[in-house]
């Protein structure tokens, strides 16, 4: 069964994912893709992510698939208990999973039921097509990319920082523009999108479980 948990902000959802995997997370560890931060300027939240991992007691394997062996990539991503994709550039991100081939594997181990963590761009990465995400990414940063067909681990369309500065805007453009043709799900920085098979919710912090399929 497919387990995701996608996220705006994991830092401010942290305690969200302890309730989704009613597990015990110490002595587990989590494959951390840093990749689509790369080419962005601003990237605190790589280290709150990392942090909010570290606090939950998982050991974080970092793997940088834009310099990764291929062996690393396949390594890593088989052997953790997790993966965890961090925000950043959507469209860099997509052209180096491709470029490299995680992609495929990512979504052999979703498949196969290992858990995967998306942060913003993360979350966006696992919808069927990230052409919506021009609203909020340069896709000029990737200019090896030659298509926006993502992994289709899910059939929904994540949209992150919802109702969020400085995205606030943004989000509602791509809202106009999309929304009576795509299955968006968007959600504020406080909130996530658990999918247990084919049970798809938002949970939040302030306003409890919605369940949306």
């Amino acid at each position: 069964m497919q387990r995701l948990f996608l996220a705006s902000l994991f830092n401010g959802v942290s305690d969200l994912f302890l309730g989704f995997t009613g597990e015990e997370l110490k002595g587990k560890t989590v494959t951390f893709i840093p990749t689509a931060s790369v080419p962005e300027k601003v990237n605190f939240f790589v280290g709150s992510g990392r942090k909010a991992l570290l606090k939950l007691g998982l050991t974080v394997d970092e793997l940088e698939i834009s310099t990764a062996t291929a062996d690393e990539i396949s390594g890593k991503l088989r052997r953790n208990d997790y993966i965890y994709v961090t925000g950043g550039n959507t469209f860099f991100l997509l052209q180096e999973l491709k470029r490299t081939g995680a992609d495929k594997i990512i979504l052999q181990q979703i498949e196969a039921g290992k858990l995967y963590i998306g942060e913003s761009a993360g979350a966006m990465i696992v919808s069927p097509n990230i052409e919506y995400a021009k609203g909020l990414d340069d896709c000029k940063k990737a200019p090896e990319l030659d298509g926006f067909a993502a992994l289709n681990a899910v059939e929904i369309y994540p949209l992150p920082h919802h109702t969020n500065q400085p995205f606030k805007r943004a989000v509602e453009k791509i809202i106009d523009k999309y929304g009576a043709d795509l299955p968006l799900r968007p959600i504020s920085n406080s909130q996530a999108i658990l999918v247990n098979g084919n049970d798809i919710s938002i949970k939040s912090q302030e306003n409890g479980l919605m369940r949306q399929k």
